[in-house]
């Protein structure tokens, strides 16, 4: 009899994985590759999905894009730009952050930096702070981030911080949405961030641009200026 994957919990095992030094199920192996695994670059099933994805994992792309296009749709293609940029700079901080912030986290994060942004529009100059300490921590460096782009912009800044504003409430909005349309079966509090990596790392994979916009940014955060 199987042993139960270590990964979920749920299915079976049957692939020897040579990230994990264990069996696991191929659900896992497909959708946790590259993300949750370490994949060595001789592992025969990460040869194989490259040039033939399996299907779950083309369902679940398919899925991401469905939730996260409509709400990025209307965004012009700078804040498109920044909202990557933010996306890069999010999974970065989550990756050395410690405790690691969860969606809620983010989203908290970025609402109080949009709201802060927001505010200086109308003239008033007040930091909004985050709830929690994670998201405080998250915040912080967001913020830092978007006055430095401000700051390259030269003339342009003040839009740059418009953008920012409007790319924060989508990155606000998809964290606190994913765990209700895209659970992330191992850890339902952090859906968005296991969606936001699932994407880039299919967009750093791929030779074509990601649908209906520009290529993502690979695994440094990056933005180009107007």
């Amino acid at each position: 009899m199987k042993a139960v994957c270590p990964l979920c919990s749920q299915r079976k095992a049957k692939r020897a994985c040579p990230g994990v030094n264990r069996e696991i199920c191929a659900v896992c192996c497909g959708t946790k590759r590259l993300t949750e695994i370490a994949c060595p670059p001789d592992c025969p099933y990460l040869a194989t999905a490259r040039v033939h994805p399996p299907a779950v994992v083309q369902r679940q792309h398919e899925r991401d894009l469905q939730f996260l296009l409509p709400r990025i749709s209307d965004l012009t293609e700078t804040q498109y730009q920044v909202f990557l940029f933010l996306q890069a700079l999010v999974l970065q901080h989550a990756r050395s952050a410690m405790p690691a912030p969860h969606d809620a986290d983010v989203a908290d994060a970025a609402a109080s930096v949009a709201a802060t942004l927001e505010t200086a529009r109308k003239g008033i100059i007040y930091e909004h702070h985050a709830t929690s300490l994670p998201a405080q921590r998250l915040a912080t460096e967001i913020g830092r981030s978007i006055a430095d782009l401000a700051q390259r912009a030269g003339a342009n800044g003040a839009r740059i911080e418009r953008d920012a504003a409007a790319a924060l409430r989508r990155v606000e909005r998809a964290a606190r949405e994913a765990a209700a349309h895209v659970p992330d079966d191992s850890s339902p509090s952090a859906s968005w961030l296991a969606l936001a990596t699932r994407l880039m790392k299919g967009a750093a994979g791929r030779s074509e641009p990601a649908p209906e916009k520009q290529d993502a940014p690979a695994d440094e955060p990056r933005i180009i200026l107007p």
